[in-house]
């Protein structure tokens, strides 16, 4: 499992976010506090803060491609 912190900011945003993430044939959850959403959800997704950084675990080794995909809203 890999976790990297993520920033989605709008709507246009989680639409995006959602679209590359369900490309992904493993589960990918977004955390914030003691909520956890699966990544894949639109709805789960706009249940969270969005206006924090977020937490996203990656339930796979072999994630690179994704990762880099997703590259703009990982938090540097």
């Amino acid at each position: 499992m890999k976790s990297v912190t993520i920033n989605i900011n709008t709507i246009e945003d989680v639409k995006q976010f959602v679209n590359q993430v369900t490309k992904c044939n493993y589960d990918v959850d977004i955390v914030s506090g003691r909520y956890a959403v699966d990544a894949k959800s639109i709805m789960g997704i706009f249940s969270l803060d969005l206006s924090k950084p977020l937490e996203l675990r990656v339930h796979s080794d072999d994630c690179d491609e994704f990762l880099a995909a997703i590259d703009n809203y990982i938090v540097k």
